[in-house]
């Protein structure tokens, strides 16, 4: 079976990323051999729906099931309407999230356990910072 994990890193002892839409990487884990392989995710910086881009990137590697930490409205629908599962509430490490599914201790979600845009950082790009010029 193939599994996505929302990863901060690359491999299995990444720690999993609790974002899914703007985590740092999708690291696909086959669990028969326990083998993985890890890609930036593309939409982590986006403007906007980057929980869209990461769920359809997640459909391409052929993934029958997505692991996160929390996962939004958007992307949780575009994950359901490719027949992918979702299970949240991962932590530790991507082996060891794989390792609590397949002991099935990980519940597939049936709704989104995060509000639209929950990932996304708030920095001095929203008027808080100094003007150039020094007002």
């Amino acid at each position: 079976m193939k599994i996505v994990v929302s990863s901060e890193a690359e491999g299995l002892d990444a720690p999993v990323d609790p974002r899914f839409g703007r985590c740092a990487f999708l690291t696909l884990v086959d669990t028969g051999s326990m083998t993985a392989n890890s890609a930036p995710n593309a939409s982590a910086m986006a403007t906007g729906g980057a929980g869209i881009a990461a769920a359809q990137a997640v459909a391409r590697k052929g993934a029958e099931a997505v692991i996160t930490g929390s996962v939004g409205p958007n992307a949780f629908q575009t994950l359901s309407a490719a027949g992918i599962k979702v299970f949240t509430g991962a932590r530790g490490t991507v082996r060891e999230a794989v390792e609590m599914y397949l002991r099935g201790e990980l519940e597939e979600a049936s709704t989104p356990n995060a509000a639209g845009h929950a990932g996304m950082g708030r920095g001095l790009g929203r008027g808080s910072g100094r003007r150039k010029g020094g007002n």
